[in-house]
């Protein structure tokens, strides 16, 4: 499966930037998150300077009520500390949610805007990862990064400012031992980083994995091929549990590692202070503050190569978030017609097209179909007939020639108007996890009960939507699964209908059913193409008989055109193909 190594360098002011410029619909709140890691950096580091002036100014001196009264200020400092940390956690943790919320919905929007051929290129459990996993991830930056990595960060600079500014001697000795943590703390941050880029990597290949072989399920049975399937899922979860094991093994060693040396320093401070003490060039209560200055300091000096490790996190994951969103891999939609009406006329002129580049599956097709007329198109598999249907929808554009209805460039077409006016039913019928009457208007309010039963009546569908518990809404299950094969073709044509299209096109719709569903499918198409333009791909050549136009196509080339009869006493391509046909059914 495809890794993607994106190394997310924490200091990349390009994703920051763009980071930041999510917080802005959300100023007051990102601007009050800021004040509150301000003033915790400043409220942190005054406990020990209370209690520093408390034992050398009042319990040296057996000053009991001045000690009653720091003991007060001290129980009125922790609850002003704990109210402004309840709401700087909360107050992170909303910002994020709001953030990956609006984050989310654009990217989906985004998704929603590409090409299919980057879908065709993209494992959907990647994509899946991007939408959930990695915007899941950002919260986490906002919550308990960038914020609290800030407020480390300035916590650090105060309690450093007070220390040298009490006893700078103490201060050096307190700090001896922290290049060895700054060292230790960078490599960690190093290791874990890469072993972060390994767990996300792993997660996708999961997800990839997981949603196409639940998804093929049915083909990995009837193969029997679970056992080898299963195997490779094991081979992927063990590259996910080395994964996260190799993360779990840096913080192991990190930890410890930095508890002892912050031991180190507090025991070399202690030694140093206690002789100060006792030769009187520093008190006690600057030596018990030091104590709770190193832990002080030390404390987010050991969370930060944590901090890095979420942020970092979050960049890896943004990275990803942003290049996904910096595609441009659309359908250029420059058209501003939007016509009520269309009257239906297709022309192809010299059409050339390729899913790759210079692979052309069209090759110079020139065609028109007539106002209300219908064309059958035939062919091998892989000769290009579903390609036509792709084009004309604009799914894909064209590399050269022309596509024109009603006498106008489809690309001067608003893209939504343009697809409203063309009905598909494709042979594969995709239906969502949702009631019949959801999967009809895929969620349109103007259509209305009466005509979805209307357009249910034509095809001759009501009789069995009555007969499901709950009528329209009954839920189909995932891809329809509890509709046969006839029923879900038959939601596809009033899908179509609703929509009132001028231009109808038919994919194989009969292709995977019996010779009694299709008699009743082959109504239900007359009635569906009654008045519209109509073009049909036909694997049963039987049924596109009375088609006013048969266009041949071999290799992504046209080869013959004509009436059925004609084609056939010319006993060429199509001769041959309804003789094969003909004999198979014999």
């Amino acid at each position: 499966m495809e890794k993607e190594q994106i190394s997310g360098n924490l200091l990349d002011l390009k994703i920051l930037k763009r980071l930041y410029q999510y917080t802005k619909p959300y100023k007051v709140h990102f601007y009050s998150l800021v004040a509150l890691t301000l003033l915790m950096a400043v409220l942190a580091p005054t406990r020990p300077y209370i209690v520093s002036y408390a034992i050398d100014d009042h319990v040296s001196l057996g000053d009991y009520q001045g000690l009653v009264n720091m003991i007060i200020l001290l129980m009125i400092l922790l609850v002003i500390q704990g109210i402004v940390q309840y709401l700087h956690t909360y107050l992170s943790g909303w910002l994020g949610q709001y953030i990956i919320k609006d984050i989310r919905v654009k990217l989906y929007r985004h998704l929603l805007s590409l090409r299919l051929k980057f879908f065709d290129r993209t494992p959907i459990g990647r994509l899946v990862t991007r939408t959930v996993s990695d915007i899941e991830t950002l919260a986490e930056v906002f919550s308990e990064g960038i914020a609290a990595l800030v407020g480390d960060l300035l916590q650090i600079a105060f309690i450093l400012a007070i220390m040298f500014y009490t006893d700078w001697k103490l201060t050096l000795i307190s700090l001896s031992t922290l290049p060895l943590l700054l060292i230790a703390t960078y490599v960690f941050k190093e290791k874990i980083k890469e072993a972060f880029n390994q767990v996300r990597n792993a997660v996708a290949n999961l997800n990839s994995f997981v949603q196409e072989h639940i998804t093929g399920m049915n083909i990995v049975q009837i193969f029997n091929s679970e056992e080898k399937e299963y195997q490779k899922f094991k081979e992927i979860n063990k590259e996910h549990r080395k994964a996260h094991i190799k993360s779990v093994l840096y913080y192991s060693v990190y930890f410890p590692v930095a508890e002892v040396i912050q031991a180190l320093g507090i025991g070399l401070l202690v030694w140093y202070g206690a002789k100060g003490v006792i030769q009187e060039f520093t008190t006690l209560g600057v030596l018990i503050a030091f104590i709770m200055y190193i832990q002080m300091f030390f404390r987010p000096i050991r969370l930060i190569a944590d901090r890095f490790n979420t942020l970092q996190m979050g960049v890896v994951s943004s990275a990803r978030i942003f290049r996904l969103l910096d595609n441009k891999d659309q359908i250029p939609n420059n058209g501003n017609l939007r016509p009520t009406e269309l009257r239906g006329n297709v022309v192809f002129k010299n059409v050339w097209f390729a899913y790759e580049a210079e692979q052309y599956v069209l090759k110079d097709i020139s065609f028109n179909v007539n106002e209300g007329n219908s064309l059958a198109i035939v062919g091998a598999t892989g000769a290009g007939k579903s390609s036509i249907i792709n084009l004309l929808n604009r799914f894909y554009d064209i590399n050269k020639g022309e596509i024109l209805i009603d006498d106008v460039s489809i690309q001067e077409y608003e893209l939504s108007a343009l697809r409203e006016k063309i009905g598909i039913v494709l042979q594969d019928v995709f239906l969502f996890s949702d009631s019949i009457e959801k999967n009809i208007t895929l969620g349109n309010p103007d259509i209305s009960y009466d005509h979805i039963m209307e357009a249910a009546d034509l095809v001759g569908a009501r009789k069995f939507i009555e007969r499901l518990p709950g009528g329209l809404s009954y839920n189909v299950m995932e891809r329809g699964a509890t509709l046969s094969v006839g029923q879900r073709q038959l939601i596809s044509f009033i899908r179509a209908m609703v929509y009132k299209p001028r231009i109808i096109v038919l994919d194989e719709a009969t292709s995977s059913v019996d010779t009694e569903t299709e008699e009743m499918i082959q109504e239900a198409i007359q009635k569906l193409m009654k008045g519209r333009t109509s073009i049909i791909i036909a694997h049963r050549l039987s049924t596109i008989q009375n088609a006013d136009t048969i266009m041949v196509l071999d290799q992504g080339k046209i080869v013959e055109k004509g009436k059925h009869s004609d084609l056939l006493s010319k006993n060429g391509y199509y001769s041959q193909l309804y003789n094969m046909q003909y004999k198979e059914i014999i």
